[in-house]
């Protein structure tokens, strides 16, 4: 049989193994919770007062997050980052997108600003009178987009319709030219096509009213493109425009080299007596009419030159080799004029 004394010294025993393996375990705890702790709490190297551009795309986990800043020298490549995002209750939070991030700070500091951070913007300008594959190498100039990709869709018939368009040929014209701020997500060409898009009808819909001779809003845009790449100087803008609406009203030609540019594949930079004799859907030489459609995209000062047209008693205009044009009431003074700068563009070559 078993005497007292040994079973008091089993349980004594048994309480003393309890004893170290809870001591034990407090130690393991509070290693891993100091290792933990002085991560969190370790600045990296650095001043706070730079800061690095990091981009996450869009879709990352905070492992991968983790990786993009750690070769960035933001933070150390470390298990321990995700669990503290979890920890902290910010993995949810963080974002996609172009960050500009301080330098030198701990691992709980950099969570919590990639959580509130606003992504940087960047100022991309589009100027007025751009064609749609002009407007594309302005975008995929910046590694906004896929210049082809931004050409095939904005010459997408079902592409154009989803935007709520008639079935017209292209995109052209309705792509308006103005200051974007854009950020780095996940730009596709979709989105900046659908962005100009939607940007035109704003500004249409502030200025529009009926324009003369009760032209239609898809002829309007028509003509204020090609008042767009005839005016060199803004302020001839409506001048220009009312030129046109004279021919118009007489049922002239509109005789616009522009046009005429637009419909030739391979422009050389010359044009010639053939093209101009030339026929195509663009030639206002030999169109009794607008051309098929837009030639750029014009820009809302242009649409209200359209709409707004100067009424003068021009029919003509030419241009004086010094940014802007001197207008004729007939052919006549127009011939004279043409012979006249002409002849001082040959000079000056």
């Amino acid at each position: 049989m078993e005497s007292n004394d040994q079973r008091s010294c089993g349980r004594f025993t048994g309480k003393r193994i309890a004893l170290v393996a809870i001591l034990f375990l407090f130690a393991v705890l509070g290693g891993i919770g100091g290792w933990f702790l002085y991560f969190a709490n370790q600045a990296a190297p650095g001043d706070q007062s730079e800061t690095e551009v990091v981009v996450v795309p869009p879709g990352s986990s905070v492992v991968e997050i983790n990786r993009i800043l750690a070769q960035a020298g933001l933070v150390q490549n470390d298990v321990r980052f995700p669990v503290l995002a979890r920890y902290l209750g910010i993995a949810a939070r963080l974002q996609a997108g172009e960050f500009a991030l301080h330098r030198g700070q701990t691992p709980s500091e950099l969570l919590r600003e990639l959580a509130s951070a606003k992504p940087i913007q960047h100022v991309v300008t589009i100027p007025e009178g751009l064609t749609i594959a002009e407007t594309a190498a302005a975008f995929a100039g910046g590694g906004w987009c896929d210049a082809e990709e931004f050409i095939r869709l904005a010459n997408d018939s079902d592409f154009i319709k989803s935007l709520g368009l008639e079935p017209h040929k292209s995109l052209e014209g309705y792509l308006f030219p103005d200051t974007y701020y854009l950020t780095r997500k996940e730009q596709t060409a979709e989105d900046l096509l659908r962005m100009q898009v939607r940007h035109f009808f704003t500004v249409w819909n502030d200025i529009k009213t009926t324009a003369p001779l009760e032209l239609s809003p898809y002829e309007v845009l028509i003509l204020a493109s090609m008042v767009e790449k005839e005016a060199a100087k803004a302020s001839e803008r409506p001048l220009i425009a009312g030129v046109f609406f004279n021919r118009l009203k007489k049922s002239m030609r509109m005789q616009s080299d522009p046009t005429v540019i637009y419909g030739i594949k391979d422009f050389s930079g010359t044009l010639s007596r053939k093209d101009l004799q030339t026929p195509s859907p663009y030639n206002t030489y030999t169109l009794k009419r607008l051309p098929i459609g837009p030639i750029c995209n014009p820009g809302k000062e242009a649409l209200n030159a359209v709409l707004h047209p100067t009424e003068s008693n021009f029919f003509y205009f030419v241009s004086n080799n010094e940014g802007s044009h001197i207008f004729s009431k007939n052919l006549r003074e127009h011939n004279r004029a043409v012979k006249k700068y002409q002849r001082s563009k040959k000079e000056k070559k």
